[in-house]
C-alpha cells in the first residue's frame, strides 16, 4: 500500500479551508481535526494506489502552474454560470439539440485530459463521456450541438476542442502540459 504524501498534504489543507470557523470557540474542533486527518489519509492511500499508473504526469513543482491553476477558477466558474443560464434557457424553451461529439485536445499529459474532463463535466449541459487513452481524445455529450459544431464535425470527423469546450482547453494547457 502506498501513500501519496502531497495527495495527504492537499487533501488536509481543503479539508481545514471548508471547516474554518465550525467550533465557535476555536478555529477548528479537535474532533473535527482528527476527522480530516482520516479523511486525508484515505484520499492519500486512494491517490497513492492511482496516481502511479499515470504516465505522462507533469511536474506539480512549478509556482507558475499553481498560480496558472487559481487564475483558472474564475474562468471556470463565469462559464459554469454562463452555462447554467443557458441550460436553464433551454430547459424552458425546449430548445435543445443533444449529441456525442469528438473532440481532440492535443494534450501530452494526462493531467491535462483529465483536468478539461472535469471541467467539461462539471459545466452544466456538456458531459464528458470517454476518452480514448491512446489519442487523448474526449467524447462529450453536448445539450445544444450548433450547426457550426456539425460542419466542422461531420467535415474532420471530430471537432477542435474550443468549439465545444469554449476558453477551457487554452488554459488547461498552460498550467498542465
Amino acid at each position: 500500500m502506498k501513500i501519496s504524501v502531497p495527495g495527504f498534504i492537499g487533501a488536509f489543507l481543503v479539508y481545514l479551508f471548508l471547516s474554518i470557523g465550525s467550533d465557535p470557540d476555536r478555529i477548528w474542533a479537535l474532533g473535527e481535526i482528527v476527522a480530516g486527518i482520516i479523511g486525508s489519509l484515505l484520499v492519500a492511500i486512494f491517490m497513492g494506489s492511482v496516481m502511479p499508473r499515470i504516465e505522462r504526469r507533469p511536474s506539480l513543482a512549478s509556482p507558475k502552474r499553481w498560480a496558472l491553476a487559481i487564475a483558472y477558477l474564475p474562468i471556470l466558474f463565469w462559464q459554469m454560470l454562463k452555462a447554467n443560464l443557458d441550460v436553464a434557457y433551454r430547459v424552458i424553451t425546449g430548445k435543445i439539440n443533444p449529441g456525442i461529439v469528438k473532440i481532440t485536445p492535443r494534450y501530452k499529459s494526462d493531467l491535462a485530459v483529465a483536468v478539461l474532463a472535469n471541467s467539461i463535466t462539471l459545466t452544466p449541459g456538456t458531459l464528458s463521456v470517454d476518452v480514448n487513452d491512446k489519442t487523448n481524445e474526449l467524447y462529450v455529450h453536448v445539450l445544444n450541438v450548433t450547426d457550426d459544431i456539425l460542419k466542422e464535425c461531420e467535415k474532420k470527423k471530430r471537432c477542435r476542442a474550443e468549439m465545444v469546450a469554449g476558453r477551457f482547453p487554452n488554459w488547461v494547457r498552460r498550467f498542465a502540459e
